[in-house]
């Protein structure tokens, strides 16, 4: 597992037993739904969720389909512990998202999934992330992610500055500017498109989606 640091799940002045009520604020019902709208989980599915935080996206997605494969990664033990205590039927492991084929083998999971992540790491991980998402799925595997996208209108960047407050401008603002799509062609997906857009109390949040021929 990498030891490099990480920016927790309810940014950098909040404890993690606050990420849930916070994140209501953000419309979490519908994104997380539409979300797992475009991961429609079937049950041979294995379904990897990225920094997957308290695991409500895991869950979520283990009560749509039962008999499906759910593994929530994250580097944070304590986010991980409020998991646990949500719900069984999901597999939890400790890690950080650049090194997801030495946590679940390379090639294995036909979907991989992640929300409100990759706005919180420098451009550098960004990438890594999305290379190592890459290289997890098998051939034709899906990727679907939600997270701060392209802030539009001016409404929507200023409702931005409270995210940028908490994580930081310098890793969250190419997010703002609409850099998550071209990062996920960069590291090999295709037919990547922004297939959602949710207006929230800070900022828009984004669902994309892409696969691996």
């Amino acid at each position: 597992m990498s030891e490099r640091t990480f920016t927790p799940a309810a940014g950098r002045f909040a404890p993690a037993r606050l990420y849930d009520p916070v994140i209501t604020l953000t419309r979490e019902r519908l994104w997380r739904a539409l979300l797992a709208a475009h991961v429609a989980p079937r049950p041979d599915d294995v379904i990897v969720d990225v920094g997957c935080g308290t695991g409500s996206l895991a869950v979520l997605l283990h009560r749509i389909e039962p008999r499906a494969r759910i593994i929530g990664v994250d580097p944070d033990r304590e986010v991980l512990a409020a998991a646990r205590r949500k719900a069984g039927g999901v597999e939890w492991r400790v890690g950080m998202g650049d090194v997801l084929p030495e946590i679940v083998g390379a090639a294995s999971a036909t979907t991989v999934v992640s929300s409100l992540v990759l706005h919180q790491c420098p451009l550098a991980m960004k990438r890594a992330v999305l290379a190592s998402m890459y290289a997890v799925l098998g051939d034709g595997g899906k990727v679907a992610i939600a997270d701060y996208g392209l802030q539009r209108t001016r409404r929507m960047r200023l409702a931005f500055r409270t995210v940028q407050i908490a994580d930081g401008r310098r890793d969250t603002q190419p997010n703002a500017d609409g850099v998550v799509p071209g990062l996920m062609s960069e590291a090999g997906f295709e037919d990547v498109r922004e297939a959602e857009v949710v207006s929230t109390v800070t900022g828009s949040i984004s669902v994309y989606a892409g696969r691996r021929a």
